[in-house]
């Protein structure tokens, strides 16, 4: 049986912000459970609505890193909530579920991330999200209808069923409360997709409209189409995923000697890395899984140390300057310029 154990104790790890401990447990749905946080040090939870932390555990014995949105508004920043779907053979979400209680502490980084209305400041909002990609739209939605504001907001959130509708209650609540607000709940198992059509239906007005999606990949590249297809431009358009995948195996590159040798120190393996290939991608086109999130160099899940070689590097901050020093690299977006050899 796989045990695992918050790192609380003893020194944290390099890249932690802080020491977070859990408050309170919330069922929202058969499946999902929101957990609420707070600071162990007295002070106030800042950051901006649709951001995320990284959280760091101890698996085994291996340290473990994932992503999770903040479903909470930081107009109430005294507690920070995650909202987490358990996830069938899902390694983290599995054991948040079953083993993270009351009194527990956890070490995060973060907040994080630029998927959040604070970054597109605009009048009129689309939202759309698929399963537990509701958690940062939620967090806009909270922080809107917190702070009064008079900003437009359709809300279109698709769900298997009826009782899988993640904060169903609250945004029907929001939506009756608020002139400003309107939500519709698309539902697999009555044959309700999102498409132009429905799109037109609960949104005319879509095109002149700041739009933010969440959800799984499929759904999102669904999104992008239908948006597309429909003329919308796409500047207008913002998305956020964590998958917990590895990122699509590149293509190997023609000709001969046009990479680099990889070393993974740890289990003694040797990959080939071309000089226009992340570390991270060329690991997966060989059939070796390593711990990865976002693939865009900005949650640090893929974090780990350059022994030997160099490499360009180019993040979205996901890895600070001091690490950076002790020889730390984002291997979604580290490409070698040499031979490497890297602590994995």
């Amino acid at each position: 049986m796989t045990t695992a154990t918050l790192t609380a104790a003893g020194a944290p790890p390099a890249w932690a912000d802080g020491l977070l401990v859990c408050q309170q447990i919330l069922d929202v749905t058969a499946d999902v459970k929101t957990f609420v946080l707070a600071p162990t040090e007295p002070r106030l939870f800042r950051h901006d609505p649709g951001q995320f932390l990284t959280l760091c555990l101890d698996i085994d014995g291996e340290p473990v890193e994932r992503c999770y949105t903040l479903s909470s508004a930081p107009t109430r920043p005294d507690l920070a909530t995650i909202t987490v779907k358990r996830v069938p053979g899902g390694h983290v979400s599995t054991w948040l579920h079953d083993h993270l209680t009351p009194g527990s502490t956890v070490w995060a980084r973060g907040p994080l991330g630029r998927f959040t209305i604070n970054q597109h400041p605009a009048p009129k909002y689309l939202f759309l999200s698929a399963g537990s990609g509701v958690t940062p739209l939620m967090s806009m939605t909270r922080t809107l209808y917190d702070l009064a504001h008079p900003v437009d907001v359709a809300f279109v959130h698709s769900a298997r069923t009826f009782d899988d509708i993640i904060f169903r209650r609250e945004l029907d609540f929001i939506a009756a409360a608020s002139p400003h607000f309107r939500v519709r709940h698309l539902l697999d198992d009555h044959d309700e997709q999102l498409n132009a059509q429905v799109l037109r239906s609960f949104a005319p007005d879509f095109a002149e409209r700041e739009v933010f999606t969440c959800g799984p990949a499929g759904y999102m590249e669904a999104v992008r189409g239908m948006l597309t297809s429909e003329g919308f431009d796409m500047a207008h358009h913002h998305e956020e995923s964590f998958t917990f995948e590895p990122p699509p195996a590149a293509e190997p590159e023609s000709g001969v000697g046009t990479g680099f040798k990889v070393q993974l120190a740890r289990t003694g393996r040797t990959i080939e890395c071309d000089p226009e290939t992340p570390v991270l991608a060329a690991a997966a086109r060989e059939g070796i899984t390593l711990p990865a999130s976002c693939a865009r160099g900005m949650c640090g899940t893929c974090k780990t140390t350059l022994l030997s070689g160099s490499v360009d590097m180019h993040h979205t901050g996901g890895i600070r300057p001091r690490e950076i020093a002790n020889n730390k690299i984002l291997l979604c977006c580290s490409t070698p310029r040499e031979d490497l050899v890297i602590d994995v």
